[in-house]
């Protein structure tokens, strides 16, 4: 999963969705150095991550890439599932696909003072480009996939493997369906859950 399935995989706590994103940001332990919500946030996409990795059809989609993509098809897959999620978003939440984002860009610019690096990059930039909400556009996902093999240590063109996506969009849009049911159940449990041993310790602040 990527950005925009994490954040609605957070909940509906503005702060575990900041979470959700910094989860693709922030590595190593967690020792209180973000609000309580935050690292919940953080910890439950690292969960997610592996869960979703584990799932056989996920497995098994990534498994039949060509060979010259498979080694990236779990990034592949991971962004095209927020490509089937946007453009199915009323499925999963009652606001709309931009009235959820633009309340999610004005909550992340309130922690704008300790986000890391690469997150204030995308916090300068989300909202004016509708960074989450381009997903839906079938047109700009080679863009965006172009966009992450540019940070890759070798740079690829992966937007180059974008029409494999498409050519298998019935079998995409089926793996997805029948992991989004799992993930949207599986995070529900784990929100209900202490998700990190420090949660207790922590003090109780937030983004503001």
């Amino acid at each position: 999963m990527n950005y925009l399935a994490h954040i609605l995989l957070s909940g509906d706590n503005l702060d575990t969705q900041v979470g959700g994103l910094l989860g693709d940001f922030v590595k190593g332990p967690l020792r209180g150095q973000y609000p309580n919500a935050v690292e919940e946030g953080i910890y439950l996409h690292r969960k997610l991550d592996v869960y979703t990795d584990a799932q056989p059809e996920v497995q098994n989609l990534i498994g039949t890439f060509s060979p010259q993509w498979r080694r990236f098809a779990g990034i592949i897959v991971d962004i095209a599932f927020d490509h089937v999620l946007a453009t199915r978003w009323q499925e999963y939440h009652a606001l709309s696909l931009d009235d959820f984002c633009q309340r999610f860009y004005r909550h992340l610019d309130t922690c704008k003072a300790w986000l890391p690096i690469r997150a204030q990059h995308f916090n300068q930039r989300a909202a004016g480009i509708h960074w989450l909400q381009s997903y839906a556009d079938n047109a700009l996902m080679p863009k965006i996939l172009n966009r992450v093999g540019e940070r890759l240590r070798r740079p690829l063109p992966l937007g180059e493997a974008w029409p494999e996506m498409v050519n298998r969009h019935a079998e995409l849009e089926q793996v997805f369906g029948i992991v989004m049911a799992r993930l949207l159940s599986h995070a529900q449990q784990l929100r209900l859950a202490p998700l990190t041993p420090t949660t207790a310790t922590l003090a109780t602040r937030n983004c503001r």
